[in-house]
This record gives structure tokens, sequence and C-alpha cells, in this order.
């Protein structure tokens, strides 16, 4: 049983569920570990991920919390032996542990949601988009680590532009896509773009425009990803201390309405690709 430094979040996120499992069993640290044949240092270590635990192990400890969810296990089980070496880890060391986090969370996600309020969402920016927001970072970004992050904000578009291409909504307001990021011409490029990926089957765009009323705001931008079951989906925020991945069913079920709300209230398809339309030719 190899230990290990630095746990992912998706690591994270399998010692957290299996630690809920053995609570919920109302089963300590020791107990688990005597019903295993080990000892409770090893639980320890397997519940804050520092440790990996087979899948053999895991059912075996899963059978002994009682778990009767069979999809929900076998997909904790995916977990425990995925051994997957992403693209992502090759800016190990060059960004923040956040962006590879992200970006093994999207590779393994099921489906995406996005809602954000005042730029366009990351997954369908163009470059110089992309850019100009890196740009405007404070304290501000040498040119190497700008370009680190928007080669890497272009490689995360593969989950919806790749072979493996998921189900992708996104729901913005009319404000993201009239704030000029990058100039006039930039910001064309940008609105074009929306368009040309919205007719994908798999991508949905709506808007929510101006005019509607009543609109409570959500606070932030929004990324809801969809698990292998919907016990391990996944919300991501962006505050003013970094991104935070949100895990509890409760939170989940939370997200899951505010953002089904949202996109109940937004426009059709169609209405706003005629806004994105309209709003292009006034730049």
């Amino acid at each position: 049983m190899g230990t290990k430094r630095e746990p992912t979040a998706r690591q994270l996120r399998l010692a957290v569920e299996l630690r809920r499992l053995r609570e919920a069993a109302g089963l300590s640290a020791r107990e688990a570990a005597a019903l295993l044949g080990v000892n409770s240092v090893q639980i320890s270590q397997i519940e804050s991920g520092t440790s990996g635990v087979s899948g053999q192990r895991l059912r075996r400890l899963a059978g002994h919390y009682a778990c009767t969810d069979r999809e929900f296990v076998d997909a904790l089980a995916a977990m425990a032996i995925d051994r997957t070496r992403g693209w992502w880890e090759e800016y190990q060391g060059q960004l923040p542990t956040s962006f590879l986090d992200l970006s093994e969370l999207e590779h393994n996600a099921t489906f995406r949601w996005d809602l954000d309020l005042l730029h366009v969402s990351g997954l369908l920016q163009t470059e110089d988009y992309a850019r100009a927001l890196f740009s405007t970072r404070i304290p501000e970004l040498t040119e190497s680590d700008l370009e680190l992050r928007v080669r890497h904000r272009m490689r995360r578009r593969l989950i919806i532009e790749g072979a493996r291409a998921i189900p992708y909504k996104a729901v913005m307001h009319e404000a993201a896509l009239r704030i000029t990021v990058g100039g006039r011409a930039a910001t064309q490029a940008q609105l074009a773009r929306i368009l040309e990926l919205s007719e994908a089957d798999h991508v949905t765009v709506r808007v929510i425009p101006f005019a509607l009323e009543r609109f409570d705001d959500t606070g932030s931008a929004m990324i809801y990803a969809g698990g292998a079951v919907p016990k391990l989906d996944t919300v991501v925020r962006d505050g003013p201390h970094g991104t935070t991945f949100i895990d509890s069913e409760a939170q989940l079920g939370v997200f899951r309405t505010l953002f089904r709300r949202v996109e109940a209230a937004s426009l059709d398809p169609e209405r706003s690709r005629e806004l994105i339309h309209k709003l292009a030719k006034e730049l």
C-alpha cells in the first residue's frame, strides 16, 4: 500500500466518501481496521488520501459498512484502481494544483453545466479572450505564466470539442457577453465562437437577459460536473481565497436546484442565439 504525498482532488474525494461510509455505519477507524485485518493507521491514511486502496479491499470495506448501493460502490472501486496519467500532468509544478484538479475532474465528468455572470464560460473562450482575462490578474503574471494558463485553458476544451465530448450546458448573463474583453475584434470573435459551438448537438447555450425581472444573483460563477453516479457529482466555485470543490450531498442538491432554476428563467437556445447575433452586430 504505497503512500502518496500530495493526493489530487479526485483521490481526496475517494477518501472522503470512504470516511462518510464508515461514519454512516457507526464504526470507528479502529473498528473498521479490525474488520479489515489492518491497523487503524492504515484506515486513517486511506481516509486522508495519503494511501491508496485496491478495488478488492474497497469492496470489502463497503461490505463491512453495509453499503448496498452497487453502482456507487462500483464507481468508487473504479476510482480506486484508476491510474490515468492525463495531459494535465505536463503542468505539474508549473500551474497551481487547482488547475490540474479541475482538468482531472473534467476528464472524468459525465456532463458539465456552467453558470457565469461576468465573463464567458471558460470552455467557450477563444485564445485571445482568455489571454486578455488572464492579463488583468493582480499581481500581474509573467509572460511565461500567462501563456501557460492560456495553453492549459485551450486544452481543457477537449471535453466539449474532442472525440469524447460530453453533454455541456452553459448559462451566461447578458452582461458577460456585453463586456468588451481584449478589444472589439476579440469580443466579436468570441461571440462568433459561442455561436459556432452552440450548433453542436451536445452543447446548449442560454442567456439571462437584462430584461429578466426578479433574477436572483447567485454570487459567483459555478461549474457543475457530473460524476459516474449522482453522489459523485462536484461543484466548483472560485472565491477570494481560491477554488473550492464542493461535494456534500446536501450542497450538491442546492446547486442542482439553483442551476435548473436559472436555466428555466433564461432565454431558450434559439432566442439566446438571436441575442448573441444582435450583440455581435452592435459591436
